[in-house]
């Protein structure tokens, strides 16, 4: 059910009309923070279009502009008979050797599980490089649809040399791969990683609920244990529209 309408006025929203920033744009960026905030919760109705623009002085159209830039990003949705409602923010997370399932209840999402294949199956050529495994050599692969409070918001596809770790559909479903790896006495110590981006299939759009040719956002990863040995090669990907990567960039000296 819909919450009340959100009060502009204690939002603080505002715009500076002598600042090169479109008016619209400065409204968004205003609207976007106060939902990764928490100002404006999951389920808040933003309220009426034409008091929001009257006032901050604003037309209409550009009230709807700004709102539609936060609707195109899927951070509100337009609902016939209810009005504009904010959905989630956008998952933001960290680039360090950590698990999407970790990260969810970091943020205080509530991360799900369901299990696509589970199985053993012949190493690729790529697969068997960044595992150091024999091309055509058993590997299992675990393949899941990670979910953040009932929404998917990615796809995992994690391939593991052979009985590494007990890696049952049940527990695979209750808990991060990761936290099994920990359980098991495996010490990740570091990871090779690199980030994209690419048009979703139809398949992947069916299962993340985006249409084909969506934008994606991938991530291929080699973790290695304490020891060097590659214990995982991840090939992820995730619904642009809810999901970012943030990087921490420093001057070298």
């Amino acid at each position: 059910m819909p919450k009340p309408a959100a009060d502009s006025a204690a939002l603080g929203l505002g715009v500076d009309r002598t600042s090169p920033v479109p008016l619209y744009h400065q409204l968004a960026l205003q609207l976007e923070a106060a939902i990764e905030q928490g100002r404006l919760a999951p389920g808040s109705l933003l309220g009426n279009e034409l008091e929001l623009a009257g006032r901050l002085g604003l037309s209409r159209p550009t009230v709807r502009q700004a709102i539609q830039s936060l609707v195109d990003k899927g951070l509100m949705v337009r609902r016939r008979g209810v009005g504009t409602q904010v959905v989630h923010s956008r998952i933001r997370r960290p680039l360090e050797l950590s698990s999407l399932y970790d990260d969810l209840e970091t943020a205080g999402r509530s991360p799900a599980t369901r299990v696509l294949r589970n199985t053993v199956e012949p190493a690729t050529p790529e697969v068997a490089a960044a595992l150091g495994v024999e091309e055509g050599s058993d590997v299992h692969l675990v393949e899941r649809v990670r979910y953040a409070d009932d929404e998917p918001v990615a796809l995992l596809r994690n391939h593991l040399p052979p009985r590494l770790l007990d890696l049952g559909t049940e527990r695979l479903e209750s808990t991060g791969l990761y936290r099994m790896m920990r359980a098991s006495g495996i010490t990740l110590h570091s990871a090779r990683q690199s980030v994209g981006a690419r048009a979703a299939t139809a398949q992947e759009g069916e299962l993340l609920a985006e249409p084909a040719g969506a934008p994606l956002l991938t991530m291929e990863r080699t973790t290695f244990d304490d020891g060097g040995r590659a214990v995982e090669f991840g090939s992820h990907v995730y619904r642009a529209s809810r999901y970012a990567f943030e990087f921490q960039l420093l001057v070298r000296p």
